[in-house]
């Protein structure tokens, strides 16, 4: 009797909160009218907070109070090193810590803001978008170049803890001749999706003018970088796709000049029930200087979106002149999801020098990520 007595009075309660009133005002006014009791009014206070706790710890989403509809997200990755190389210290670091706003402001305009809070803060993201039709898009302002499949994926949801040497060295990270800028530069970019089958789309595109400096800095010079990504989704799971990067950039020491810096890429990407694989391949060239790399990856979901064993061949050559110079990775990565918001990462990295030289650089790596 009690669970269909407090069905009854939930059920109230829900009707009038729909007209405004608070639930303590309900249940104020109803003991008043003594239709129920103190004593059944505190327990439906706590049934009530229980469930909302409930409800809010299966929430995806939350709401914000702004002038305009707006989603805050945010993650941060807690990681630890195990190096084998000599002098190299093993450790705990704080590898990125972020915040991503995103929001709309008319059916038609949205915007994007991300910062970087790990080590130096900065702006990564900051841009306005304009969604006219499927097939044509504008992007204006500061955001991640549309060149290759790992460079443009979410960060948090990468399957890798680390990015392929090639994507690290020829797409404006960490080895790469203009700097680390998380791949993301300063411009304007065209994108769509066109021709349908099944209310799919068959192509994607994306076409964009950069500055070629990378972020939070204006352009070093009067030439603009042209970079564009075209994917074909020929069939369920399996995309293919090919990028391409031309422009003029200022880097070098001891004095910056212009110089060339050229990419190309093909890549491919698929996924069946638990299995996906990805691939691709990037060639570039710095000035004289000619690179490419390539990677193959393999994943499994041992438990459905839990449980996930990966084994990955990433291979590059930053000097095709020379000889002898190719590094080779094998990695093993073991993920767990215990939810939406947090996972662990588990990997070993075999790395393997060309140049005849017995070079102890293995690493192990555990990183643990929690976001919001």
């Amino acid at each position: 009797m009690k669970g269909i007595f407090l069905a009854i009075v939930f059920g109230f309660i829900s009707m009038f909160a729909s007209f405004g009133q608070s639930t303590n005002d309900i249940l104020n006014l109803l003991i008043s009218n003594k239709t129920i009791t103190q004593e059944q009014a505190d327990s439906i206070r706590a049934e009530a907070a229980i469930k909302q706790q409930d409800a809010d710890a299966n929430k995806k989403s939350f709401s914000l109070t702004t002038s305009k509809a707006l989603q805050l997200s945010g993650y941060a990755q807690v990681r630890y090193q195990n190096l084998d190389e000599y002098n190299k210290i093993d450790g705990f670091d704080i590898r990125r810590a972020r915040l991503d706003l995103k929001g709309s402001i008319t059916p038609y305009w949205s915007y994007g803001f991300q910062a970087e809070f790990a080590g130096t803060p900065k702006l990564l993201d900051i841009y306005g978008e304009c969604k006219i039709v499927n097939y044509f898009n504008i992007k204006l302002g500061q955001f991640r170049v549309p060149f290759s499949l790992e460079n443009t994926a979410n960060t948090p949801k990468l399957e890798t803890i680390d990015l392929s040497q090639v994507v690290e060295a020829l797409t404006g990270r960490s080895k790469d001749v203009i700097g680390n800028h998380n791949g993301n530069d300063i411009g304007i970019q065209f994108s769509g999706s066109f021709l349908k089958v099944k209310d799919k789309p068959l192509f994607d595109y994306y076409i964009g003018v950069f500055n070629g400096s990378g972020i939070n800095i204006s352009d070093k010079n009067e030439n603009k970088s042209i970079a564009g990504r075209l994917v074909f989704h020929p069939a369920k799971g399996l995309d293919l796709g090919y990028s391409i990067y031309n422009g003029i950039d200022v880097f070098g020491t001891p004095t910056a000049l212009n110089h060339k810096r050229n990419r190309w890429g093909v890549e491919l990407k698929y996924e069946l029930k638990q299995l996906s694989m990805r691939s691709e391949f990037i060639q570039g060239g710095d000035s004289d200087i000619e690179r490419n790399g390539w990677y193959i990856q393999t994943g499994y979901y041992l438990i459905p979106q839990k449980l996930q064993l990966l084994f990955k061949y990433d291979a590059f050559d930053p000097n095709l002149s020379a000889h002898k110079d190719i590094t080779t990775n094998y990695s093993v990565i073991m993920n767990y999801a215990f939810n939406a918001w947090a996972r662990i990462q588990t990997g070993y990295t075999f790395c393997e020098e060309q140049k005849g030289v017995n070079i102890n650089n293995n690493m192990g790596v555990i990183q643990f990520q929690i976001g919001f």
